[in-house]
């Protein structure tokens, strides 16, 4: 049991905190408020700190994609078929790597990890703790979500062997015969029809049932508009990954009210094509039209370590203090469906934070201690 007294900050949901007392009881957030502190707490004197809510990044490739190590850690990707349903990002996740030690110095306390962009279907991803040598361990939710991937990685992994896709129309119909394929599937098994069972129609079958969102990577306006046409031919739940273009459309993408977007690695350089109009003025966009974003690293693309320094980017560039922050804690809690675990200072929640030594927009300051489920991860 913990308290953490004289905290004052940002409580991850626009709003303030003020010289309040926070208690942890079994790595959970137990009271909030301007109380005293019962008997038997470890007490964290934070008078003068900045605290925050743990940051989370919602999408990365930590521990499959391992930085440094080259093709022996290079797990992210399975490339022998363009669409890998079945495969799951837990299976060739290394808790260890380095990538974590940096989260946790940085004060990032949740992570999704997924696969790669290589395939029309990636497989299923996951939302994590970024402490732990236990994946089984560190889990928030699992799955939390299928990956696919449209535009020019596709078709440049599978186009060159021979198989589709070679050309956007070929990704897109790879996903679409995968979806109808699914439903057959489910259907028979409605009907109480005998099927042998396929782990890669099962997969596809949780995005159809809603269990859990497919998570697009599209960078190009046009990508993200056969995306969204997807989604309204067969009604699965969609988050839009990186949406380097959404500014062309983002009153589109709004029309569509239930769809969130991660934003980046806008820190990252124009490495291909479809990157070409990347840039801050994306966020302004989407944030003047509604559309709910998050902002990412993309680790390894951009080291994790960054992703407070993405927040005082899209600041330096025109959002708001507050729904910047918010992009990295509750609004990217709610891309990830956990909102009811992490995201935000509240009773109930996981007593997840970050202290830091001064103003956190402030690039020259720095996190003095992160906490995870009420243990302290870094520093102390």
């Amino acid at each position: 049991m913990i308290a953490i007294t004289n905290a004052t900050g940002f409580k991850g949901d626009g709003t303030k905190l003020e010289n309040v007392t926070i208690l942890v009881k079994n790595g959970k957030i137990e009271a909030v408020g301007h109380i005293s502190v019962p008997e038997g707490y470890q007490v964290f004197d934070v008078n003068g700190k900045v605290i925050t809510p743990g940051l989370i990044d919602v999408h990365t490739h930590l521990g499959v994609h391992e930085e440094g190590v080259g093709r022996e850690g290079a797990d992210f990707n399975e490339t022998t078929s363009p669409f890998t349903p079945q495969v799951r990002a837990i299976d060739g996740l290394n808790p260890e790597e380095s990538g974590f030690a940096d989260a946790r110095r940085f004060g990032v306390t949740t992570v999704q990890v997924m696969p790669g962009s290589a395939n029309v279907i990636g497989g299923e991803m996951l939302v994590l703790k970024t402490v732990g040598n236990v994946v089984d361990e560190m889990i928030v939710r699992e799955p939390s979500g299928l990956k696919a991937a449209f535009g020019e990685n596709p078709k440049r992994v599978h186009g060159p062997k021979g198989k589709m896709p070679n050309t956007r129309m070929g990704t897109a119909a790879v996903l679409r015969e995968q979806l109808i394929k699914a439903q057959n599937y489910l259907n028979k098994l409605e009907r109480g029809e005998h099927v042998d069972r396929d782990l890669s129609l099962e997969n596809i079958a949780k995005v159809l049932k809603r269990e859990i969102p497919l998570r697009v990577h599209a960078h190009r306006a046009d990508d993200i508009v056969t995306v969204l046409r997807l989604k309204r031919e067969f009604g699965f739940d969609l988050t839009i990954e990186h949406c380097t273009e959404g500014h062309r459309i983002a009153e589109f993408i709004a029309k569509h009210s239930d769809v969130r977007v991660s934003v980046g690695p806008t820190m990252s350089s124009r490495s291909k094509v479809e990157l070409a109009d990347k840039g801050w003025h994306t966020l302004g966009a989407l944030a003047e039209a509604g559309v709910p974003f998050s902002i990412t690293t993309d680790h390894p693309v951009v080291g994790i370590e960054h992703l407070m320094t993405s927040v005082i980017l899209a600041v330096k560039n025109g959002i708001s203090e507050d729904l910047a922050l918010q992009a990295v804690t509750l609004n990217a809690a709610q891309h990830l469906g956990v909102e009811d675990r992490v995201g935000s200072i509240e009773v109930g929640k996981d007593a997840n934070f970050a202290v830091w030594n001064g103003d956190p927009f402030d690039l020259r300051n720095k996190v003095e201690m992160t906490f995870i489920s009420g243990e302290v991860v870094y520093g102390g």
